[in-house]
């Protein structure tokens, strides 16, 4: 179980020791970011040598933790303390342009 913003955020449908007393509905965040022309060069010659392109794996890194916490404050902002069932999703805007999406259920829990 992780705490993003203060609220709780988990992939599971429900949370062991809480129940559900409400939803709130869809909580969302994206981030649409883009890397810069230095990391571009480095990736492109990691790909001719092949193997790992470590600066888009930490472009996608950042993005999704910022995509998280963008989803946690929607919650916040929808009167939620949790969200259940989070996902990801991402997609190739353009070139070297990524968007990570965050969404789940946002919900109010109490403790049982």
């Amino acid at each position: 179980m992780e705490t993003v913003e203060g609220v709780i955020v988990v992939t599971t449908e429900g949370i062991p020791g809480y129940r559900i007393v409400e939803v709130r509905g869809v909580a969302r965040g994206g981030i649409v970011k883009a890397t810069h022309i230095g990391r571009d060069i480095m990736a492109l010659l990691r790909n001719i040598k092949g193997g790992e392109v470590k600066e888009y794996t930490e472009m996608l890194a950042e993005a999704r933790e910022e995509a998280l916490r963008r989803m946690a404050l929607h919650a916040r902002e929808m009167g939620a303390n949790a969200i259940i069932s989070v996902r990801f999703a991402t997609s190739n805007v353009g070139s070297s342009v990524a968007e990570v999406y965050a969404y789940g259920t946002a919900v109010v829990v109490e403790k049982e």
